[in-house]
Order: structure tokens, then C-alpha cells, then sequence
């Protein structure tokens, strides 16, 4: 281990931090542009022959850049879809990126370190921010913009030049360092270990766009709100944030055990799709009579249509989520996990003044007032499972099969689980069952 590494692992002060030399090479989950056409003509594209991990070259720190030595990551969807190459190679987005020159030139190189979360600790900063320091414990947004754009001043997931890093930029966060904007960091809570730390940022806040803020639904008080994958990071998430907005949360899921699990989030009103002979995540179009099916069901539990759909399963969804919500209801989108193309009865729609929002991510402000939430204790962690960076693979195979619950962290630097706390006065109130809900459950 270099010494900069073992610096962080003892807390050093941040004069240690600053003077321990930076090493030549990282430990990073990457992939590599010479695989590419790995998967073609293959059904199954398993992740865990695309991911790579081992060393790769230390890069040059931009002015507006901060090294922050990650002690533990997550896995997101992005993660599956960058080492399948679908629905386009990653390495397009870097060659695009680096096409601005200057230091943007850094990040087309054969081999993409991938990861769009992290939690960990400032090593080094860049000669023009001010705001960060060394030994600053952090957390990484997922969104980096151009803060010369004039969008990004207004909303900056509105900014042509946003982009998710860690998959439309390289040196992402499943790795032993990782660089990002100074504009990315957010004070970790301080009462979370790195592991849950890492696994909140871009779910729970995309969630929070979704819901909450005023470029979402704006869910308010009684709101029935139906959500889709209610037991992954996003629709868990979702679920807290309904209860604390004091809307009525409504989770599908696909079998009885997510169902328990569910419930265990604070969830009541649960419909299991595979009871309701819905399709399952496969990508198939849905039919009238399976949505006509689950409107029944939805009124059987909740009384009513729901106000707002939370939707990011796409195609295998999408038609079942306009025609279920009520009228002038909402259906919210943030992706398309099942496929891209929807099919839906445009009737539904606009004869019943129905809208579909489109979100993606969540701004630096949206991002803090979530993290807020998490230091108040609003809202807790989903973590179900942690993996060690050299098993990033399994961990990233587990959400290609949809095989999990909640999140799925990794742990980069940190030795082992339970480290990071700073906080722990706010943790013992909170109570550490309260904290891991899911894994008090045994998952």
C-alpha cells in the first residue's frame, strides 16, 4: 500500500495528507475499449467478464478538480449498462468529452475507470477551489457541469454540458481514488459509515427530483404515489420520501419475500405483479387487460388512483403507469431499465389531462437538501449487501439479474465495514437497526 493510502486509513492530519507524494498508479474497476465487441451475438452479457480490476495510471489534477481517496462506492444501474456497452459504448462518451481539449483531453483513454457514487476523504485539490481542503470527509454527486454554461445557473441538470461521471466521464468512484469537480462534494453526514454513506448520494437524490422538488411531481400531503421496484435503491428511497412528504406510498414488487422486505421499509400497501400476472422485467410491452388488472388492485389497497407513478422499469411499465394514474395525475420517469421505446394508449393520456415528467439526477441543491434529510434522520440508508472492490463484479452481476435489494456497496480503501462515523452521538439516537433496516431483516 502507498503511503498516501495508509496515511488516510490512520486519519492523518491534513499537513500529512498534503505532503504524502501521490502514487503512479490506483487500484480501479475499469473497462477496456479492446472489449467492446465482447458481447456480440451473446444473450447473456456477463458483467463480470467486462469488468477489470487492477492498476491504472494516476491522472492530472484540473484547477477546478479534487482527488478524493474513496473509501467505499455503490453499484448503479449505469454500471450494468456501461460494461454491457449498451445501449452505446462509454468509451463514445469519453472521446466526446475529450474533444473540448484542455484537461477533458485526459479522459479518452483505453480503458474507462467506471462508478457514479462515493464517499471518502479530500487528498488533494486543485489550484483553484477554495471551498475544500484536505482530510475533508465527502460525498460525490454523480452530476458534474459546465459552471460557465448559463443553463447551469437556472437548473443544472438543464446544461447541454452535464454528464454523469463515472459513465460519460472517466475516473469514477469504484476505484482507490477517484477524481471529480470541487462543485461535486457534499459534507458526508457525519453519523453514517463510508459504506452507507456511499450508496445514498444519486439514488435518493434522483428520487428526491422526482418527488419532492419543484421540477418533479411535487407530491404533497395524502398523495397516493404507485412505485415501481420498490425494494432497489431508487423505489426505497422513494418509498421514505412519500411517508416523510406524508403521501401514501404504494410498492410493486415481484415476489412475497420483496413484499416482507417492503413492509420492513415502513411500506403497507404493497402489490405484487407476479399475483397480478403482470411482466415481469423483461422488456415486453404491457396489455389493457393486465393494466385494467393492476388499477383494480391498486384501488383495493389504496382506495383511490394514485396522484403520481414513479417509473424508472420503462418499457415493461410504462403503458401500465399512464393508465393507472388518475386524472391530471403524474407519471415520473427517470429511466428505462427494460427498454427505451414505450408504448402506451396516448388516450389515457391526454382525454384525462394526464402529464409524464421527465427527471434525471438532481442539482448540487436538490442533492444537499437530501443529504439534509439523511443528517436528520429522515431518511436512512437501503444497503443490503458489501462487497470488497476485487468482488465488484458479483456485486454489479447481482443488479444485472435484478437478484437485489436495495443497494449494493463497495468497499474501495476502507479495510472493512463500520468505519467513518464521526457522528456517533446522532447514530446511537437514530439506533442501528433503524439505520440498516434491511439487513436487520437478514438480507
Amino acid at each position: 500500500m502507498n503511503s498516501l493510502s495508509e496515511a488516510v486509513l490512520s486519519d492523518a492530519p491534513p499537513g500529512e495528507l498534503a505532503r504524502a507524494p501521490l502514487p503512479e498508479e490506483y487500484t480501479a474497476a475499469h473497462l477496456r475499449a479492446e472489449d467492446v465487441g465482447m458481447f456480440a451475438g451473446q444473450t447473456d452479457k456477463d458483467v463480470r467478464k467486462s469488468i477489470h480490476v487492477g492498476a491504472v495510471p494516476m491522472p492530472e489534477l484540473a484547477p477546478d478538480e479534487v482527488l478524493v481517496a474513496v473509501m467505499a462506492s455503490s453499484i448503479n444501474y449505469n454500471t450494468v449498462w456501461s460494461a454491457t456497452f449498451e445501449p452505446l459504448p462509454t468509451f463514445a462518451f469519453l472521446s466526446r468529452r475529450a474533444a473540448a481539449g484542455g484537461f477533458a483531453a485526459r479522459h479518452d483513454l483505453p480503458y474507462h475507470v467506471i462508478g457514479s457514487d462515493a464517499a471518502g476523504v479530500v487528498v488533494r485539490t486543485g489550484a483553484g477551489v477554495g471551498r475544500w481542503r484536505p482530510g475533508d470527509h465527502v460525498v460525490v454527486s454523480c452530476v458534474q457541469v459546465d459552471d460557465h454554461e448559463p443553463a447551469t445557473h437556472a437548473d443544472a441538470m438543464l446544461g447541454s454540458e452535464q454528464r454523469i461521471w463515472g459513465y460519460e466521464t472517466n475516473f469514477g468512484g469504484l476505484a482507490h481514488y477517484a477524481v471529480v469537480k470541487a462543485s461535486q462534494l457534499l459534507p458526508k453526514p457525519g453519523h453514517l459509515t463510508w459504506e452507507e454513506a456511499a450508496g445514498v448520494l444519486l439514488t435518493a437524490a434522483t428520487s428526491y427530483r422526482m418527488l419532492i422538488s419543484d421540477k418533479g411531481a411535487r407530491i404533497k400531503l395524502g398523495d397516493v404515489v404507485l412505485i415501481w421496484g420498490a425494494t432497489g435503491g431508487l423505489g426505497a428511497f422513494a418509498v421514505q420520501l412519500v411517508r416523510q412528504a406524508g403521501g401514501i406510498p404504494v410498492g410493486v414488487v415481484g415476489s412475497e419475500a420483496k413484499a416482507g422486505y417492503l413492509r420492513a421499509l415502513g411500506c403497507d400497501l404493497v402489490v405484487n405483479r407476479s399475483e397480478l400476472g403482470l411482466e415481469g422485467p423483461d422488456g415486453k410491452d404491457s396489455t389493457a387487460e393486465q393494466a385494467k388488472r393492476l388499477g383494480r388492485a391498486i384501488r383495493e389497497v389504496a382506495g383511490e388512483d394514485p396522484a403520481v407513478v414513479f417509473d424508472f422499469v420503462g418499457r415493461a411499465t410504462f403503458g401500465l403507469s399512464v393508465f393507472v394514474v388518475r386524472r391530471g395525475g403524474t407519471v415520473v420517469t427517470c429511466g428505462s431499465t427494460t427498454g427505451y421505446r414505450h408504448e402506451y394508449d396516448n388516450r389515457y393520456l391526454w382525454m384525462n389531462s394526464k402529464r409524464v415528467i421527465g427527471s434525471h439526477a438532481a442539482n448540487l441543491q436538490e442533492q444537499a437538501e437530501c443529504t439534509r434529510l439523511f443528517g436528520l434522520g429522515k431518511l436512512v440508508p437501503v444497503l443490503s449487501a458489501v462487497h470488497p472492490l476485487s468482488e465488484v463484479g458479483e456485486a454489479t452481476r447481482t443488479v444485472q439479474n435484478n437478484q437485489h435489494i436495495g443497494k449494493v456497496g463497495v468497499l474501495c480503501l476502507a479495510p472493512r465495514e463500520g468505519l467513518g462515523v464521526t457522528d456517533p452521538v446522532l447514530r446511537e439516537r437514530i439506533g442501528e437497526s433503524a439505520l440498516n433496516p434491511l439487513r436487520a431483516q437478514g438480507i
